[in-house]
């Protein structure tokens, strides 16, 4: 829904503003923020305040950082309770309503998986090792009691990564938008916020990767507000002879999922399409049909490159 300007010269006046660019590093990927303002003073003001808060997230939570939350919980884990503050403690309930909305698949103590596949790996984990990382996966094991989390199991560990980039890439815009952007988006290596349309009142066109040709695009999509999110095995994998397997596991076999490419899912918010496209992935075969239940737009690729979805703007690239 776009906004409308009651004062016609002040609708004029906006229309006219020139879109600036910021690009910076954040949770180890290219990042973009874009925005019409007045001049590139105001700009680069309004983008900093928005990486500011996307950096701030990244400390808070990544679990490549010792001293973030959600490493101070999984030092703890089959030990002590840790006293959560209340971002924490909303993060948690959406990674368990993820768990419901997902049968299950989506699970964010499935991070531990990564012990069995890591990049530098030339041989498969043997099932020994994926049934050892398996048994330390299981969102039952993840304790509440008030404002206080526990893992149940040593070795356990939380990982918001598969909605920690969406999350701040809502709240970065969050941020511009309550100092009154009302045109521009925010993208996050791909999970991306639209702010409004373009000064010309047209749709920004999103390009969405071909998973087969690094560089080139397979479609792009016309979003004038909302959030678009792409998941998929092209990113992030590892390379063996036997074949290439992403980073996108089942949480019960702990196998790659190998049923689409990838998939990119629009939605009202980036936290809302990355979820989606993430179980998407993890869904396999019966992905087109819980994304139909959804209501949302979505574009799935699948191994042989042909296009699966229901965009409404879809526009071959």
């Amino acid at each position: 829904m776009h906004a409308h300007c009651a004062d016609p010269a002040a609708g004029r006046a906006r229309l006219q503003m020139p879109v600036f660019k910021f690009f910076f590093q954040a949770m180890a990927s290219r990042c973009e923020i874009c925005l019409a303002a007045a001049d590139a003073v105001e700009a680069q003001t309004l983008a900093q305040l928005a990486m500011d808060e996307v950096l701030r997230i990244e400390a808070k939570y990544s679990r490549y950082r010792r001293d973030s939350v959600l490493s101070g919980i999984n030092a703890q884990a089959g030990l002590d309770w840790v006293a959560c503050d209340d971002e924490t403690l909303k993060l948690l309930d959406y990674a368990g309503s993820l768990f419901e909305a997902s049968g299950g698949l989506f699970d964010a103590s499935s991070g531990v998986l990564r012990r069995a596949w890591h990049a530098q790996q030339t041989t498969l984990p043997t099932s020994e090792a994926l049934r050892q990382s398996c048994a330390l996966v299981g969102w039952s094991r993840v304790q509440r009691s008030g404002s206080q989390v526990r893992l149940a199991l040593a070795g356990m560990e939380l990982d918001f990564g598969g909605f920690g980039k969406e999350y701040a890439a809502d709240l970065a815009a969050g941020v511009l938008q309550a100092l009154g952007v009302q045109q521009g988006y925010v993208n996050l290596a791909g999970d991306i916020r639209v702010m409004g349309p373009r000064p010309d009142g047209q749709a920004w066109s999103i390009g969405i990767q071909d998973p087969q040709r690094p560089g080139h695009l397979i479609a792009s999509l016309g979003l004038a507000e909302g959030g678009v999110a792409t998941s998929g095995d092209y990113e992030r994998f590892v390379q063996m002879e036997s074949g290439r397997y992403g980073h996108i596991l089942n949480p019960h076999s702990g196998q790659p999922v190998a049923f689409w490419r990838s998939a990119s899912v629009m939605a009202p918010t980036a936290l809302e399409a990355g979820a989606l496209a993430t179980i998407a992935m993890l869904k396999q075969a019966q992905a087109p049909a819980f994304l139909q239940e959804q209501g949302v737009q979505y574009l799935l690729v699948d191994q042989a490159g042909v296009l699966h979805g229901n965009p409404r703007s879809n526009l071959p690239a």
